[in-house]
């Protein structure tokens, strides 16, 4: 049935509103990497990262600004031995000392540094001086804003992880492994159950299957068992190895694709002597190309991706990978620095988009071709 105009057109305006709602949570970890951290956390949020300045003895001055508004009047005070500013109702303040309430305890010793005027027609800000940390209350007016991104958040956030190219590497050398294990170990069982007869290979190919029923979890603790005694734990080769031994999705796959390739080819090429395996190697797997990109690109995001695996197998942090470095950087001592944090992740994301936009055209014919001929 041939939709119309006007239905084409809304159905096209729905995906573009879908895609733009899937689309939300990456721009905001962008926009949050780009931002300095005193505007990570800010309510209302604000999407797009600003700088601050004054007007200072005829320059600009870079200033950082407050979250909240003043209400007046009010007092700048500064709190004596530490020396950090709080702006509190000028009721509070009395003798010299401010009795606060809350997370600072009674009795601590503030000096008056600066007091807002009872008569405010116009919201005031706090404001941080960049170069000399001076720190004074003036009206919202003065301050000027502008769209600013930190790029330099980016080469912050690898060295706030640290061993951030050892997690890269880590995670590249085991992409690499498990896509080259899954492609040749997944071609060939696929090859075995779509182009060679032989005597209860459908009803292997239906075990198979039923393998992809079984949730990791039921075997994660024979699996840690088994690389345990083979003395794996702590090293990579419990993430890798297994790749070398075909999954049933990806034989599937494969599978399903070979069996729309005419037999006519194998069977000429046995007439002018190739052997079975010259002909899956020289004949099937150049006409498969599309497939295999299918299962070399979800193996790689698999990998990639993973956070399971590394967690239960690995413990030395040098041998951690990109995921599993992530969550190591946000969970340690002395909070989590947002905008390195989602510098980090955008740093991370990045690499799988331009891979996946490099495939795209591949992908996609390997998937539309997978199952024309059952």
């Amino acid at each position: 049935m041939r939709l119309s105009r006007t239905a084409r057109i809304i159905a096209y305006l729905l995906l573009l509103l879908g895609a733009a709602f899937f689309l939300l949570p990456m721009i905001w970890m962008l926009s949050t990497a780009l931002k300095p951290v005193e505007q990570t956390m800010t309510l209302p949020p604000q999407w797009l990262p600003k700088a601050y300045s004054i007007e200072r003895e005829g320059r600009r001055v870079e200033v950082r600004r407050g979250d909240t508004a003043i209400t007046a009047p009010s007092l700048l005070v500064r709190d004596n031995s530490s020396g950090a500013p709080f702006v509190v109702p000028a009721s509070e303040v009395s003798g010299g000392r401010w009795r606060p309430v809350g997370s600072f305890g009674p009795g601590v010793a503030m000096s008056v540094a600066q007091e807002i005027p009872a008569a405010v027609d116009k919201p005031w800000v706090l404001v941080h001086e960049a170069d000399n940390g001076r720190s004074e209350a003036m009206p919202a007016e003065q301050v000027a804003a502008r769209v600013a991104p930190r790029w330099e958040n980016f080469g912050g956030a690898i060295r706030a992880m640290r061993n951030f190219p050892r997690y890269l590497a880590n995670t590249l050398l085991l992409c690499i492994l498990n896509t080259i294990g899954a492609v040749l170990s997944s071609a060939l069982a696929a090859y075995g159950f779509a182009r060679v007869d032989w005597r209860g290979r459908d009803h292997v190919f239906l075990v198979a299957l039923g393998t992809m029923m079984i949730p990791f979890p039921v075997v994660m603790v024979p699996l840690y068992s088994l690389f345990r005694a083979m003395g794996w734990i702590g090293t990579l080769q419990p993430l890798w190895v297994g790749s070398f031994c075909a999954g049933a999705f990806n034989v599937f796959l494969l599978r399903q694709f070979f069996r729309t390739i005419p037999q006519d080819l194998s069977e000429a090429a046995r007439i002018d002597g190739c052997s079975e395996f010259r002909i899956f190697w020289q004949i099937i797997l150049p006409l498969c190309r599309p497939a295999l990109v299918v299962v070399g690109l979800f193996t790689f995001l698999g990998t990639w991706n993973d956070f399971l695996g590394p967690l239960l197998y690995l413990t030395d942090q040098k041998d951690f990978t990109l995921a599993l470095g992530l969550q190591c950087y946000q969970s340690q001592s002395g909070g989590t620095e947002w905008h390195y944090l989602m510098a980090a992740s955008t740093l991370v994301i990045l690499p799988v988009v331009v891979l996946f936009l490099l495939a795209q055209r591949s992908f996609i014919e390997g998937i539309s071709m997978t199952g024309l001929k059952g």
